[in-house]
Parts: structure tokens; C-alpha cells; sequence
């Protein structure tokens, strides 16, 4: 049976989601965020090297970690749900593409704007506080802000073009992109600004397997 460790409000709530979609039968090792420094905790390093979330064992007993990699394997292994468009097909392509820029290209200013603003709210003497919420001011609104403004309207130039990410159907790659579109909207500013996103998100929640993975995996603060 594969096994999914699960660490709180992480990246492998995509995992379950997908193993909803594909109606396969898992089980779940739940891990809690260090409370202070709201890291995964050591056991993690246990099951692999980095001791980071999502890590999978599959059936066959490889431990399988990077949400791309999981996704795609998984999607790949099991056919029968058609989350992975015809191969060779300009939708197949696209998917591909998607599954790598969700954490290469979108999550970057995303992990920066909760950087910043973790410095911002940090315990230091008084003296450096003002210093230290001036340079952080500064690299949000130079550089990660318009950054982040320049990522979502390109998401919404997407899905103005067609409803799902990598075409007209629902595929893997949905699954891979709700991470960084749902910490968009917990934390960067998406709204209804920009009405295709929200509408995306508004069809993913609603999928009956997507509500199945939150029951499974328990609270999802990003979505507060």
C-alpha cells in the first residue's frame, strides 16, 4: 500500500488529493510543524535525507519525494483516471510544463513574501526592528511584489484561455498548481481582481475527491 508522510498544512495535501482522484487506497504518517520555528520536525529525515514534505513509499517500496516527481509518477502508474493528457498532444505538453512551474517559477516569491514577513514580526532589539522592517519593506515592494503581480496575471491570462491549466480537461497539473494559487490567496493578495483564478479555485474545491483528501488530511490553513 503506498504511504504518504503528511506534514501539516504542507505541499502533500496535493498527494492526497491525487490519490483521492485516483481511488487508490493509502495510508497516512501525520507529522506537526515545530510550533516555534514552524519547520517539519527531524522525524521526517528518517524517511528521506531532506526530512521535507511530501514523501511518499510506494507499493513496490521506493521512497518517492518533490511534489512534481510524486504527481507525475503516480499519474503515470495509474492511467485509468486520465489525469496525464494523450501523450505527444499540445495539452500533454503544457501539463508538463505546469507540473514544473508551480514550484520553479511561482512558489519563489511566494516562500519570499513569507520570509519577509516572518523578519518583519520577529523578536529583535528595538533598535534593529526599524532596520530590519525597512529592508524587508524595501525587497517587497522593489522586487518580490511586482514579482507576485507578474505571476498571477500571467495565471489569469491562462485560465481566460481555457478552464483547466493544461487544457479544456482537468489534469494532474490542476493538482500541481493549487498549492501556489491557494497561498496566493491566503497571502499575496489574490481576490476577486482576478475572477478566472478565483473561479479555478471555487471548481477545485468543489471536487468531491479534493473534499475526501481535507477529511483524510485534517485542517489546511492555507485556506484561511
Amino acid at each position: 500500500m503506498i504511504t504518504v508522510h503528511h506534514l501539516e498544512n504542507s505541499r502533500s495535501q496535493r498527494v492526497l488529493w491525487l490519490l483521492e482522484e485516483l481511488q487508490l487506497p493509502y495510508e497516512i504518517v501525520q507529522y506537526k510543524r515545530d510550533p516555534a520555528t514552524m519547520l517539519a520536525p527531524p522525524e521526517l529525515k528518517r524517511v528521506h535525507p531532506l526530512g521535507k514534505a511530501p514523501v511518499v513509499t510506494l507499493d513496490d517500496g521506493s521512497v518517492l519525494a518533490e511534489s512534481g516527481a510524486i504527481l507525475e509518477t503516480l499519474a503515470e502508474r495509474y492511467p485509468a483516471a486520465a489525469l496525464l493528457p494523450e501523450a505527444g498532444s499540445p495539452e500533454a505538453l503544457r501539463c508538463r510544463y505546469w507540473l514544473h512551474y508551480g514550484e520553479g517559477s511561482a512558489m519563489p516569491p511566494l516562500l519570499l513574501t513569507l520570509v519577509f514577513n516572518r523578519i518583519k514580526g520577529a523578536k529583535m532589539p528595538f533598535f534593529v526592528k526599524p532596520i530590519a522592517r525597512g529592508i524587508a519593506d524595501k525587497a517587497m515592494a522593489s522586487f518580490v511584489q511586482p514579482q507576485l503581480r507578474q505571476h498571477l496575471d500571467f495565471m489569469e491570462s491562462e485560465l481566460a484561455q481555457r478552464d483547466w491549466f493544461a487544457g479544456p480537461y482537468f489534469s494532474v497539473a490542476d493538482i500541481q498548481m493549487s498549492f501556489p494559487v491557494e497561498a496566493a490567496r491566503a497571502r499575496a493578495g489574490l481576490d476577486g481582481s482576478r475572477p478566472k483564478l478565483m473561479a479555478w479555485l471555487e471548481r477545485i474545491h468543489a471536487r468531491p475527491a479534493y473534499q475526501r483528501a481535507l477529511q483524510r488530511g485534517g485542517p489546511y490553513a492555507l485556506m484561511d
